[in-house]
């Protein structure tokens, strides 16, 4: 039955091409005389449409009504006229030169000892190339490919080549009682040798030997698009097959060739194809047993989904043998009905005629590829409604992306592409695995798990499809990382995906980018940590709320174009929320000059802007920290402060100990008495805040980067200049000392530190409290009650007394 199976395909496409030599070439003689040859199988029955032979073992005719025209069957065409279509095209079996003869006669096979062991050849192809079989599929339809491309470059300077059959493409069958997959190709075939040379051996292919004689002929700029390398390709069947059979015949022999093999077997048979019924005119028939778990394979159902996940875009037709079916209208006879005729005569009775609806099935040629994908189209031929479907049909996704590129590299490198920024955000800043990069070969889909090696981490959210013509299909993960072909399509990937970001950015529709950095504003800002490299990119695309801005975000061009003549930094400031920045002590003396200040109240804005380090030759300066120059120094106002308030100083910072660094007058204050400063290289308040929130355990570790603080006071506030006066009169006085403990841990909070002992600054409050308050608000005396006689006067001289007349009064009431 197996052997049946197989013949009766192959033959099929014998006569398939046979057939449609003779349309092509005009001869209606020959074609009349092909399609009343006897059918491939003379003795068996004529064969049902509607009931196939699920052994595949009868083809011939119906092969052919996909090819020259598949039928549009509908009720009204009747199933006779679908036979009368395929007795009309199927061809009789190709007359080959060799006489049909015997079996028995047919030589023994040649057996053949493989040049590499077979067992570390398979454990090569399973653990180290591939990591699921489905690929089998994808490499094996890459070769038929190959084998199609090659036999159409050839018969450029050859067109006898393609005496035997015109028609290029790829036919695959199944048959998923017996667990068995027929692939043919109509392409260049092998001869004996070829066979011996490619399948014999991992190290050797047909393909390469292909490029390498193109390229020492001078001819390596003719467009020949050919796959992979034949002879580890063909090996992965052998990843779902216990027996792999392949029966190929090449223009340049006058005879046909088997090559078979098993999976456990350390050799491999060479036959000469004696059998009529197996004979082809060109091309390469494979046929895969498979194994017993692997059996699930052979469903066609299974197959065309795998051809549309991995060879979609095969520049060469791809048919599958499917089940269809087509509705009628048959005829149900229902009991006769008496019907009343005119005048006197009896009634008569009639039988009423009524129609269904059945389904008609039969099996025919299913094309399952489109040839022409989308980006190998020009630009200027793409609609944007034609780059939305794709999108929407490739990800799977309802709304449609903010923006799209379709572009082309050539030269050292050639790749196409297609990127995407999607319109709304399904991946975490977190996720390693997001499956958005459908990685291609020359058409093939080879992984969409690569996108690590393809784009960084930070620009994980873009979709796209990268089609290469410069990887080999067998292509892993170690083989990417270490190929400098990636390297190279990686930056010219990642610099086009700038680009289309910076396009919203410069849309009239300002919401647009709006709605991108609320999306993947943290994907950018991860970008500034991650890659140095393209700083300058990413900087543009970054957007920030300022002093000034309203609560609009603003990017950093904005703020340098807003900036005051004698600015000479780039001014910002961290903290936890938009209202403590906008009212941080930091800010008095800025807002005074009119400096606008960014306000970075994100966890990752102060990481970020610390590692781009400057923005069009202007530094960033956290006002924050310590020794920040604003441009308006007065030297000579600066050097009689600080001789006036040297003493005050070295007083605080004795009192204060090593909780601060020093004691310095402050430039950057105007209405507050004194601010905390952080150290020019330690961290931020904001940052010492994340830093100790995101600390596991003992936080002694961190009190490196966060121990140097500078206490800076105002010399113009009347705070600082009692304290002045107190460090000059009485250095000891306990309440000046107390001041000094409530002014440091007082401005810790507004400065964006945490106090170490928040209940004892508390109860310092309240004592000043009930001080500043003691006698303000005394009780006053209460107002004599009416039952109660007026007090006597303290008085000490004697009032005169008056008399008085006293009218009688009810009980309870009152004159």
């Amino acid at each position: 039955m197996l052997g049946a199976s197989r013949r009766s395909l192959c033959a099929g496409a014998a006569a398939r091409r046979h057939a449609a030599a003779f349309a092509v070439s005009g001869d209606a003689a020959a074609a009349a005389a092909a399609s009343s040859s006897p059918s491939l199988s003379p003795s068996a029955p004529p064969r049902s449409v509607t009931n196939p032979d699920p052994g595949l073992s009868r083809l011939g005719g119906k092969r052919l009504l996909s090819v020259l025209g598949a039928p549009k069957l509908n009720g009204a065409e009747s199933l006779s006229s679908l036979k009368l279509r395929e007795s009309a095209l199927v061809g009789r079996r190709y007359e080959s030169s060799a006489a049909a003869v015997d079996s028995s006669d047919a030589p023994p096979a040649e057996k053949f000892e493989y040049q590499a062991e077979v067992n570390r050849l398979m454990d090569l192809i399973v653990h180290s190339l591939y990591s699921n079989k489905e690929v089998f599929l994808r490499e094996l339809v890459s070769n038929a490919s190959d084998a199609l491309d090659k036999l159409r470059y050839l018969s450029v300077t050859d067109p006898d080549l393609l005496k035997d059959g015109p028609e290029l493409d790829i036919r695959i069958q199944t048959d998923k009682d017996n667990g068995i997959i027929t692939i043919i190709d109509s392409g260049i075939g092998m001869t004996r040798q070829e066979l011996v040379d490619s399948l014999g051996t991992i190290a050797s292919s047909g393909t390469a030997k292909f490029l390498k004689t193109l390229k020492e002929s001078q001819e390596a700029n003719v467009d020949s698009n050919l796959i992979g390398q034949f002879g580890v390709g063909f090996y992965s069947a052998f990843l779902v097959s216990d027996k792999v059979a392949v029966s190929t015949k090449s223009p340049k022999s006058e005879k046909q060739y088997v090559w078979e093999a098993e999976a456990e077997s350390n050799s491999y048979t060479i036959r000469e194809e004696k059998d009529p019924e197996k004979l082809i005119p060109r091309g390469t028939c494979l046929t895969l047993y498979l194994k017993r778990d692997d059996k699930g394979f052979a469903h066609p159902e299974r197959i065309q989904k795998l051809l549309k996940n991995y060879s979609q875009f095969v520049s060469f037709p791809i048919y599958t043998w499917q089940e269809k079916g087509f509705t009628k209208e048959v005829e149900v006879d229902e009991d006769p009905a008496e019907v009343k005729t005119e005048g006197d005569g009896e009634p008569k009775k009639e039988v009423k005629k009524k129609t269904k609806t059945v389904v008609e099935k039969y099996w025919d040629w299913e094309l399952t590829n489109e040839t022409q994908p989308i980006w190998l189209r020009t630009p200027k031929e793409v609609s944007t409604e034609e780059y939305n479907e794709f999108y929407k049909k490739t990800f799977n996704e309802y709304l449609d992306p903010l923006a799209s590129s379709h572009f082309t590299t050539e030269g050292e490198v050639e790749f196409r592409s297609i990127l995407y920024v999607p319109a709304t955000k399904k991946e975490d800043i977190t996720d390693r695995k997001t499956k958005n990069i459908r990685l291609y070969v020359k058409r093939v889909f080879i992984s969409d798990d690569f996108d690590g090696e393809l784009f960084p981490r930070y620009l994980s959210f873009v979709k796209g499809v990268v089609d290469s013509n410069d990887l080999p299909l067998n292509v892993s993960r170690e083989i990417l990382q270490e190929s400098r072909i990636v390297r190279i399509m990686r930056k010219r990937l990642v610099r086009k995906a700038f680009d289309m970001i910076l396009g919203i950015s410069c849309s009239e529709n300002r919401d647009d980018y709006e709605a991108f950095w609320e999306n993947y504003g943290k994907f950018l800002k991860l970008g500034c940590m991650e890659d140095k490299e393209n700083h300058k990119r990413i900087a543009p695309l970054l957007r920030f709320f300022s002093s000034q801005s309203n609560e609009e975000l603003i990017s950093l061009d904005e703020y340098v174009e807003s900036m005051k003549p004698e600015q000479k930094a780039i001014y910002y400031i961290a903290g936890d929320s938009l209202s403590s920045a906008k009212n941080a002590p930091f800010l008095e003396k800025l807002n005074e000059m009119g400096y606008e200040v960014l306000l970075l109240i994100d966890p990752m804005d102060e990481v970020s802007l610390t590692n781009l380090n400057s923005y069009k030759d202007k530094s960033f300066v956290d006002i924050s920290k310590e020794d920040l120059d604003l441009g308006d120094k007065n030297e000579e106002r600066e050097k009689e402060m600080k001789q006036e308030y040297s003493q005050t100083c070295d007083w605080i910072k004795k009192r204060l100990g090593e909780r601060v660094a020093r004691v310095d007058v402050s430039n950057r204050l105007s209405s507050s008495p004194c601010v905390l400063v952080a150290a020019k290289f330690g961290w931020s308040a904001n940052m010492e805040r994340l830093m100790r929130a995101q600390s596991i355990g003992d936080t002694s570790s961190l009190d490196f980067m966060r121990s140097r603080k500078v206490f800076e006071i105002n010399p113009e506030h009347e705070i600082i200049k009692r304290l002045n006066a107190a460090c000059r009169i009485n250095p000891d006085d306990p309440e000046a000392l107390k001041a000094i403990d409530i002014l440091f841990e007082t401005s810790m909070i507004s400065s964006g530190f945490t106090p170490d002992n928040p209940t004892d600054l508390s109860g310092k409050i309240y004592d000043m409290m009930s001080t500043a308050m003691a006698g303000k608000w005394a009780s006053q005396p209460q107002p004599a009650q009416p039952s109660q006689q007026p007090a006597a006067p303290s008085s000490s001289e004697p009032e005169p007394l008056e008399a008085e007349v006293v009218e009688p009064v009810e009980a309870g009431q009152q004159k």
